[in-house]
């Protein structure tokens, strides 16, 4: 064997798995259709919430567990990308969260003045806002330093992956919305989520305002490179060009609650198709047909920069136990 591991993916659930495996001791390769930067991730907004994801059992703890790694990665926001923020999430209370809720350090129920025009309720709270280029760069950096390599190549074809198990002790299938084809797996379906990138005029403070049923949302990310406006979550929608009108939608919605949006010269517009799953995240080892080991670490919808570290850890974990 070559490697310890291989694993196939390169945004942010695939890197930092193969941080987490490289600084434990493995040889890993990273496999990989695309580099970092063109991958789902780097278009994410991209705030820690556990949103559109399940099994709800399993979320808290890699939740809280990421809660604790980009917390303490934000003590170096330059480097790694990732800041404490201050924000609202509108329209929510505590009692509508799930048990993770209360571990979160500061959360607390928002008075009238705090919440945008039209809400009657919401939570405050400081939490990691991460500016993903420079996120996946710094993943990146690391595994490199830990003596992991990243190998750029054509995509895999249906079911090939599990070949890779004969040049490896383990593979770790962390492709995302590439699941659908490569295990394959019908049950993995795409959220496509649209925004816009503006000048910022000067917001400081993130604001959600999702329905989870609903396939519009708002929310407004002050991130070094600009204003994040979104967004949308268009169920079983394939499309990644944008498409202007709801575009114009996302910045009419906006300046509703900031008026000075009106008008923000506009920097970019972005699509991205979230990974998510019918039944939820699948993360569990799977005995190959030649007797390789494989361990499936994907289908995390919406909250895949929320739960990466927990699901390392844990996909990390199954690979060792062999």
């Amino acid at each position: 064997m070559d490697s310890d591991a291989i694993v196939i993916g390169a945004g942010v659930i695939g890197l930092t798995t193969a941080v987490v495996l490289a600084e434990s001791g493995s040889r890993v390769r990273v496999r990989t259709a695309e580099e970092p930067r063109q991958t789902t991730s780097a278009v994410a907004g991209a705030l820690w919430w556990p949103y559109r994801i399940e099994p709800e059992d399993r979320t808290a703890g890699w939740s809280l567990r990421t809660l604790e790694v980009l917390t303490g990665l934000a003590d170096h926001p330059e480097e790694t990308g990732v800041r404490m923020v201050t924000g609202t999430m509108a329209g929510s209370e505590t009692a509508g969260l799930g048990e993770w809720a209360a571990a979160v350090p500061g959360l607390r129920s928002a008075v009238p003045e705090e919440l945008p025009a039209g809400q009657d309720q919401g939570l405050r709270a400081t939490l990691p806002l991460v500016d993903m280029p420079t996120h996946l760069d710094y993943l990146r950096r690391r595994l490199t330093a830990a003596g992991g390599v990243v190998e750029e190549r054509g995509p895999l074809r249906p079911g090939s992956w599990q070949d890779l198990a004969e040049s490896s002790g383990a593979v770790l299938n962390c492709s995302g919305l590439g699941s659908r084809q490569l295990v394959p797996d019908p049950a993995v379906r795409p959220v496509r989520g649209q925004l816009v990138v503006v000048e910022n005029p000067g917001v400081r403070e993130w604001l959600v305002a999702a329905d989870p049923r609903s396939s519009e949302t708002l929310y407004l990310f002050p991130q070094p490179y600009g204003l994040v406006l979104g967004g949308t979550a268009g169920e079983d929608d394939w499309e990644l060009a944008p498409d202007p009108a709801t575009a114009e939608a996302i910045l009419d919605r906006c300046a509703r609650v900031r008026p000075d949006l009106r008008g923000a010269k506009v920097l970019a517009h972005r699509v991205g198709l979230r990974p998510s799953r019918v039944g939820g995240v699948r993360l569990e080892q799977e005995r190959l047909p030649g007797g390789g080991l494989g361990v499936h670490n994907y289908g995390h919808g919406g909250a895949g920069v929320t739960v990466a570290w927990g699901c390392a850890e844990e996909a990390a974990g199954l690979a060792a136990a062999g």
